[in-house]
């Protein structure tokens, strides 16, 4: 099976996505202008389509804080969870296209969702103008901390033995969670049981609690269990050890060789939105990134912090809704 990889991203001469600045086209320079100067002179709102203590809600705090300072204004962040993300994301797509409104989405909402629900309220590559991506998120296998699974050839071994009978937690069907453990189900050939919750959050105190066996989280989503002992970390799923766990092993070096996933964080604003304006907020987002301690934190909750142009981040989220068409549909992954 193919490994799954985030698509490279593209240089400037690569650019295949109409870019934002084209939204604009037609507005007389005067009030891009006077849109400019104005622009922030009230609190701007951050959606975040995701339950609270999520890997891009932990994120994304972090992240707009830093931005609010540049801004002169505070970014309020909201979540609203529901439906894996459709009905934050449809608060995003039909807000005024006045930069008052921002979405931090994982790729799950872009890129995955959209081919399991067959009526979408909202269409990904149209409805949303791409500002910047922030992260990858760095993925990772956690169990109860007194599971007798020790290692991912163990949670294997174990699966094998018992068909259909060892669970895992998801943030719901056709999550970044189920799809990272059905690929993994797949490359290993194994049968088990999937238990969707209402978002990351929940499925990962359902391993603490010991509701599942087993589960495969963002890093970001689990970090405070791990340093708390509350859940043990037990392989990471990137091609190398990170450095903030040095002694836990990747999933191919510990019982599943060729395995790897990870997830990407973004911001977007609604269709639309004036060129100057998303030129602002991209500045001051990647402001933010490289500011030394917002860097610090984020690396903590397992992150890569990356930045990228609009049309950077265009560009990949077109690539990898194609190539999660085709995984979803190979899967048979399909609405709850």
């Amino acid at each position: 099976m193919t490994h799954f990889r985030l698509p490279r991203w593209p240089s400037a001469a690569g650019r295949m996505l109409v870019t934002a600045a084209a939204l604009t086209v037609g507005l007389p320079a005067a009030t891009c202008a006077q849109t400019a100067t104005a622009y922030p002179n009230k609190p701007i709102r951050m959606v975040i389509p995701l339950a609270a203590g999520s890997a891009v809600d932990n994120a994304a705090r972090v992240l707009t804080q830093k931005m609010a300072e540049g801004l002169g204004q505070p970014i309020v962040v909201e979540n609203i969870a529901g439906s894996s993300g459709l009905i934050g994301a449809e608060r995003v797509a039909r807000a005024a296209p006045d930069g008052y409104t921002l979405g931090g989405f994982n790729d799950s909402v872009l890129t995955m969702i959209p081919h399991i629900f067959p009526k979408m309220p909202w269409n990904a590559l149209t409805d949303f103008a791409p500002l910047s991506l922030a992260a990858t998120i760095e993925w990772g296998m956690v169990v109860r901390p007194e599971s007798p699974l020790r290692s991912v050839a163990d949670f294997i071994a174990a699966a094998r033995a018992t068909p259909g009978k060892l669970n895992y937690s998801s943030g719901g069907n056709g999550s970044p969670q189920h799809i990272a453990m059905a690929l993994l189900a797949s490359k290993a050939q194994l049968q088990m049981l999937h238990v969707p919750y209402k978002g990351a959050t929940p499925a990962a105190v359902a391993v603490a609690s010991g509701e599942v066996d087993a589960a495969m989280q963002g890093l970001g989503t689990v970090t405070s269990l791990i340093q708390s002992g509350k859940v043990r970390l037990l392989a990471v799923s990137t091609p190398k050890r990170l450095a903030q766990y040095p002694n836990v092993p990747t999933v191919d070096e510990s019982g599943l060789p060729g395995y790897f996933f990870n997830s990407w964080f973004a911001m977007v604003m609604p269709a639309g939105t004036p060129q100057p304006i998303i030129d602002r907020l991209h500045s001051e987002m990647q402001r933010a990134l490289a500011d030394p301690p917002t860097r610090e934190r984020l690396v903590g909750f397992g992150l890569t912090l990356r930045g990228s142009s609009p049309e950077e981040l265009g560009t990949a989220t077109r690539a990898q809704f194609e190539l999660y068409r085709k995984l979803i549909q190979d899967h048979g992954i399909k609405q709850d």
